[in-house]
């Protein structure tokens, strides 16, 4: 499998979410996602502020060594826990301090490219801290790859004419749910990549089927929320 740059994947993550807001007028803004209680509006500033601590992280490189990588970061991020919750509602409330839905575009178009032009001049074996952790810096540019190709999906549930999320991106939001399975998991036979990111993240809930192919590694699921 050719090797991806880090900074690529995250590019065409943040691309692909662009692709999808863009365009959009406040109404559709407005549409429902996959996240309870979040708009779409609500939903794009969330990501908005992972690409402003991107911004932060990358300009305040730190010594290392790392303390998590690409995959473990996200083991302290358990589903439906009471920071997650408080962290929605937080969200919901500063989205709404906005004059328009529009502006949270905006400052989305002006901020993302940013952190990706930053992602593609940091130092690759660098170090960066975020959130609690020191992550080498492909593996920090990794976390936001795969929640920004998640988030990418939500986003698109009440949007039939949104474009997917791009394969560089995809793969490494992949890689990070494999990483999060144990290694004789086998993926069931009838899952893309896009049912096995919604299945693993608890955005689709597992069918009979899932289960039984997956056996014991069922009960790993949701891999994270």
């Amino acid at each position: 499998m050719t090797a991806i740059r880090p900074d690529e994947a995250l590019a065409q993550a943040y691309d692909g979410i662009t692709a999808v807001v863009g365009d959009l007028d406040d109404a559709d803004l407005q549409r429902a996602t996959r996240c309870r209680g979040w708009l779409v509006a609500d939903l794009l500033l969330h990501v908005l502020g992972d690409a402003q601590r991107a911004l932060v992280a990358l300009a305040s490189p730190v010594d290392g060594p790392a303390d998590v990588d690409d995959v473990s970061y996200w083991r302290d991020f358990p589903a439906g826990d009471d920071a997650s919750t408080r962290h929605a509602w937080w969200v919901r409330r500063s989205a709404t301090a906005f004059d328009s839905p529009t502006g949270i575009v905006r400052l989305w178009r002006d901020t993302a490219p940013a952190a990706v032009r930053a992602a593609a001049s940091a130092n690759p074996e660098g170090y960066v801290t975020t959130q609690g952790h020191v992550l080498r810096v492909p593996d920090f540019l990794a976390t936001l790859t795969t929640e920004a190709v998640v988030h990418h999906l939500d986003l698109a549930v009440d949007l039939p004419d949104a474009p997917p999320p791009g394969p560089l991106a995809v793969r490494v939001a992949v890689a990070t749910m494999d990483g999060l399975l144990s290694d004789d998991t086998v993926r069931p036979t009838a899952w893309d990549d896009h049912d096995f990111l919604l299945k693993a993240t608890g955005r689709v809930p597992l069918t009979d089927r899932d289960r039984l192919e997956l056996g014991e590694s069922a009960g790993w699921f949701p891999l994270l929320g």
